[in-house]
């Protein structure tokens, strides 16, 4: 099966005004005992470019994004971050590139037992090395003004929403000023208003931080509030690709019941 490209001009025109390529996947496979996941993946990702992966629950999108960040090794294929080919990379290596990609994981990833300025203040430390209190707090300010959660700075995790815990995992993500984002199902679990407000600050946080972004989902709203450009992925494969509206004139069978909400 070859991916179906339904888009052209139109579709083009969202992500390559830049026309540089932040993001390059080739012939990616990877398969778990006997069962594969991904199966022959290519895709490109344009600088300031939203690109959505959508498809359902196990065909392999989060798979998919972890493959980009190495913390899965493929079985076989090829991908390219900002100009480095991640499986070549050294393990220092490849912490540098990793602190240029910012990783929103479906559960927010918040250490329970950390106050949300100390959840923010974490990879500050650890990865920066910014020690100076008055620093610390400046930065953790502006990262939480960014997610309008100013106000939670000295809350628990366990006090949060889930929408308020995604925002929170995302704030802690750019607070390093990531050049990409990778969006893991952003608004599973949420009600349709929160999931709103997370779809609007996925799409403030790359007007304000000049990001390029791969959104994996399964929620046909996120795909059309947030994506210049859609790539379904069906069967660990890249089938078809173009806007919202392009995909939902293709009709295509695999993907046509996402967009009978």
């Amino acid at each position: 099966m070859t991916s179906q490209h339904v888009h052209t001009a139109s579709a083009r025109s969202a992500h390559q005004k830049n026309g540089n390529v932040v993001v390059s996947v080739r012939n990616l496979k990877k398969a778990f005992g006997d069962r594969p996941v991904l199966n022959d993946v290519n895709l490109v990702l344009y600088e300031s470019e939203n690109l959505v992966i959508l498809g359902r629950s196990g065909t392999g999108k989060s798979v998919l994004i972890k493959c980009m960040v190495g913390l899965i090794r493929p079985d076989s294929g090829y991908i390219n971050i900002l100009g480095k080919e991640v499986f070549k990379l050294s393990p220092k290596e490849l912490n540098e590139l990793r602190l240029e990609i910012g990783f929103s994981f479906q559960g927010s990833a918040l250490y329970d037992s950390m106050t949300v300025r100390e959840n923010l203040e974490f990879p500050l430390k650890r990865n920066l090395g910014i020690h100076d209190s008055k620093k610390l707090h400046e930065l953790v300010m502006t990262a939480l003004d960014d997610v309008g959660l100013q106000h939670a700075v000295n809350m628990m995790p366990a006090e949060l929403s889930g929408g308020m815990k995604k925002r929170i995992g995302i704030a802690r993500t750019l607070i390093l000023n990531p050049k990409i984002m990778l969006y893991d199902e952003p608004t599973a679990g949420l009600d349709p208003i929160t999931s709103t407000e997370i779809n609007d600050l996925i799409l403030s946080v790359r007007e304000k931080y000049h990001t390029s972004s791969i959104i994996i989902t399964h929620d046909i709203s996120s795909a059309k509030h947030t994506s210049d450009r859609i790539i379904g992925l069906v069967d660990g494969r890249c089938k078809i690709e173009g806007t919202f509206e392009e995909l939902r004139n293709a009709k295509d069978a695999d993907l046509e019941p996402f967009f009978n909400y």
